[in-house]
């Protein structure tokens, strides 16, 4: 039997190991290497060396906060929150006792930064109380994860203690939601423009999706500058009009992890995987997403008692495979909103 990796494979992961990043045609080529090849587990490999290498071994927990839960119009179509997926008819929101709750659990636990997700047509507005209002009370980063915004309240993100923004341009964006991709190119520009990070995942990914079109997203991830990058596989929640499409295993999305991970290059400060599991842990991540409050995957208002992973758990995750989730966040070391707030002042003048 002859241990010696396809030439053409072999040559694409040195070139991954320069940090250089790949182009579309090489991540195509590993996202279609057969799931039980030898060339797979060296590009795990070369994805998981790279990454424990430049992210210093560290396992970044991030909470994901969902503050409320409530039937949305935008239906997209893989989303449990959608008004048409009949899973929540009542408007539901976490009071802020309950929101500063989990936030302050976090701190405890040492998380590493807060995302505070919120359907599409919630208030903007109540959006940025809630961020002062976890500013002044906590100490972990916060991330917005909301509909597209203009420069206007991407400043204001800022001014309420929000350092980045969660932002994906979705797989079959225009088709399975109703957003056309050039809106949400725009708002990842504003947020470039205005000085918050850009967070990003490739998502939520199905059996129907190509590697070309999964390959086009990890190349614009690098492109624009993306924090952190990875991938998510779409859960079909019960009910949800995806579910005859089936679900990816959590080995492809491991194989799918790995790509991103060399697509990315030196570019990133961590490498996401969702929902959280171990064998990403070998591919080339090292953030997960804990989660509470409202979830497009669940079809409970509080996916901490549902879906939801809890940083516990996350944390164990990590020590069981090798990575380190008390070492300091990688991805917030020379930020604060004031430095940014800073920055894009100077820019505008």
């Amino acid at each position: 039997m002859s241990w010696r990796l396809n030439y053409g494979v072999e040559d694409i992961l040195k070139r991954g190991e320069d940090l250089a990043g790949l182009n579309q045609a090489e991540a195509r080529t590993l996202l279609r290497l057969d799931l039980g090849s030898k060339e797979v587990y060296a590009l795990m490999e070369t994805a998981n060396r790279l990454s424990r290498e430049q992210f210093r071994g560290k396992g970044e927990n991030h909470l994901h906060i969902g503050i409320n839960a409530e039937p949305c119009p935008y239906n997209c179509r893989f989303c449990s929150l959608a008004e048409d997926a009949r899973v929540f008819t009542d408007r539901i929101e976490f009071a802020e006792e309950e929101i500063i709750g989990w936030a302050r659990g976090a701190e405890a636990e040492n998380a590493d930064a807060l995302n505070i997700m919120t359907t599409g047509t919630y208030s903007f507005k109540r959006l940025i109380e809630i961020g002062k209002l976890l500013t002044d009370t906590v100490s972990v980063p916060l991330v917005a994860n909301t509909r597209d915004i203009s420069h206007r309240e991407g400043e204001e993100l800022l001014k309420a203690g929000f350092v980045g923004a969660y932002h994906a341009i979705r797989l079959r964006e225009g088709k399975d939601t109703p957003f056309p991709i050039e809106k949400r190119l725009r708002t990842i520009e504003v947020l470039k423009d205005v000085g918050l990070q850009w967070m990003n995942c490739i998502e939520p990914v199905g059996p129907e999706h190509s590697a070309g079109e999964i390959a086009w997203l990890m190349v614009l991830a690098r492109k624009y500058g993306a924090t952190y990058s990875g991938v998510m596989r779409r859960i079909n929640f019960p009910g949800s009009p995806c579910t005859g499409d089936g679900m990816i295993s959590e080995l492809e999305l491991a194989r799918m992890v790995a790509v991103s991970r060399l697509v990315m290059g030196e570019v990133p400060m961590a490498h996401c995987t969702h929902e959280p599991h171990a064998a990403s842990l070998i591919a080339g991540a090292n953030l997960f997403f804990p989660e509470v409050g409202s979830s497009p995957r669940d079809k409970k208002a509080d996916t901490g008692q549902g879906r939801g992973a809890s940083i516990a758990a996350c944390r164990q995750l990590f020590k069981e495979m090798g990575w380190d989730p008390d070492l300091p966040s990688n991805c917030f070391e020379s930020t604060s909103p004031t430095n940014a707030i800073d920055a894009a002042s100077a820019k505008s003048v």
